[in-house]
């Protein structure tokens, strides 16, 4: 019985370090320094994470083509209710700052949709012209800590996050918080 004990104390040490280990890793991927000495995280006052997407042409897009424009990073879904409201209010703030240095980036989080179609289709509906990429493997949905949708990224043109919006957003809010960013 005492041996049992031991064995059992033995193994819960060996999950609980694992499971130590795993969180280590997983807060490294998330905060690390740049080139410039900057820490890259999620945080206000980060530098915002890069990744590479690709949107439904195939064209593939990085976050970091866009620095010197301040950018809302909008994640969010076909199916989500709150997504579907405020996407004509994005499309109007889109259409009225695009060419002042203001860029919308939409990531569809792809693997939630019943089928990738579904995107297209809806971005059709909408009048979607803005650029929307596609997290088919919940890369950046995990790299940006998503939870609920839609959640949005404010990012200052040196790409440093300014704010994290969870929640739909209307063209005043838009105007708002994005055009008070340097």
């Amino acid at each position: 019985m005492k041996r049992n004990l031991i064995v059992i104390v033995v193994l819960l040490g060996l999950v609980g370090y694992g499971w130590y280990d795993s969180i280590k890793d997983k807060q490294a991927a998330v905060t690390n320094s740049g080139d410039n000495g900057m820490t890259i995280g999620i945080q206000q006052g980060n530098l915002a994470p890069d990744f590479e997407l690709d949107m439904l042409d195939g064209t593939t897009v990085k976050l970091s083509d866009y620095k010197g424009q301040k950018v809302l990073l909008n994640m969010w879904a076909t199916w989500c209710p709150p997504c579907r409201a405020e996407m004509p209010d994005m499309q109007t703030f889109y259409d009225d700052y695009k060419d002042k240095g203001v860029a919308v980036l939409a990531v569809n989080m792809t693997q939630s949709e019943k089928s990738v179609e579904q995107v297209p289709m809806f971005l059709e509906q909408y009048g979607i012209s803005f650029p929307v990429l596609l997290d088919e493997h919940n890369e950046v949905a995990n790299r940006y800590q998503v939870r609920s949708l839609p959640t949005t990224y404010l990012i200052n043109s040196e790409g440093i996050i300014e704010q994290k919006i969870i929640g739909p957003m209307n063209k005043e809010m838009m105007k708002k918080e994005v055009l008070q960013l340097q």
